[in-house]
């Protein structure tokens, strides 16, 4: 009898679990199918007028943009419409935008276009899935959330990828673009560094440093953020004394992770090790403690790099 009902209790727990994951299932269909049915006509509707004069400023943002896409990706990607809509006037606007933004079908874009191999271009659904697809969605709809307020305003760009047409909407106010998920998704990745010596021969210890970073630009060329650390030493002959490290970083609209510690301070040489990342929101960054780097999952605009750095006197 207590076997029979032990498994009776087994049998009860699993069609709870079950009817739980449907519910949730069933859920989530609802949202998407609530999305789909959602369009840009939906959105045209809850919109003010607005000028059809695009402000200066996002006109030169729009065709320095066209510059930098023209000069890395050779035609692979261009801007062939633009379309002023209208202001948002209402929340249920920017409640519509939301879901348009981050609905799995809205086209989105990652990459480095001075890496035209890293650079992809399609469907939210057809780069994500599972996690990664929740967390893609989730982000896009906390950007138009944080950033896009009543009275901003939109354009529909029409693009042209490789023979496919597409269109995003490009949210902006007369001080320039807020977002949009190509030129939004997509970045210049510059790569720097830097080594400067105490001048100072009359100084018992003498100092050296070494910098390196990696900026992040939007697509129309001003800067988007930056990743980076800077080791230090302090020697006097050929013997090192002491020495540190610092590290940054910081991306609008995006994600970034910086981590720094020095692993030999005195001798022949200073050591520090480094974990650093950049990216777009579609992504995500953590960092492991236990090797001391940091990893990127998920789609979206990247920068990565781990290692170490060692300065002589």
């Amino acid at each position: 009898m207590k076997k029979l009902v032990t498994t009776f209790k087994i049998f009860a727990l699993a069609m709870v679990l079950s009817l739980n994951s449907c519910q949730n299932d069933s859920n989530e269909v609802l949202k998407e199918n609530t999305a789909k049915q959602e369009s840009v006509s939906d959105l045209k509707k809850e919109l003010g007028s607005s000028s059809q004069t695009i402000p200066n400023t996002v006109q030169v943002q729009l065709q320095d943009s066209k510059k930098n896409l023209e000069q890395y990706l050779k035609g692979d990607l261009q801007i062939t419409g633009i379309t002023v809509l209208g202001k948002l006037s209402t929340e249920k606007a920017i409640s519509i935008s939301k879901n348009l933004l981050s609905t799995k079908e809205s086209f989105i874009a990652s990459g480095n276009i001075m890496d035209p191999g890293s650079v992809k271009i399609g469907k939210m659904e057809s780069f994500n899935s599972g996690e990664d697809l929740s967390v893609a969605k989730q982000s896009l709809s906390d950007v138009v959330a944080q950033e896009v307020k009543v009275n901003s305003d939109v354009l529909e760009i029409t693009w042209n990828h490789k023979g496919e047409q597409f269109t995003s909407l490009c949210f902006y106010t007369k001080d320039g673009i807020i977002w949009d998920n190509i030129l939004g998704g997509l970045v210049i990745m510059e790569r720097g560094s830097q080594v400067e010596t105490s001048n100072d021969n009359q100084a018992k210890v003498l100092s050296k440093w070494f910098k390196e970073w990696w900026t992040a630009k939007w697509l129309w060329g001003s800067k988007r953020g930056e990743a980076g650390y800077k080791i230090t030493i302090y020697y006097n002959g050929s013997t090192v004394s002491n020495a540190d490290v610092s590290d940054w970083g910081n991306i609008s609209l995006g994600k970034a992770k910086s981590e720094s510690k020095i692993l030999k301070k005195t001798g022949a040489y200073g050591q520090c090790r480094y974990a650093l990342g950049l990216c777009t929101p579609t992504g995500s960054l953590s960092f492991n403690s236990n090797n001391f780097t940091v990893s990127f999952s998920g789609l979206g605009s990247n920068i990565v790099s781990n290692g170490t750095k060692s300065l002589y006197p």
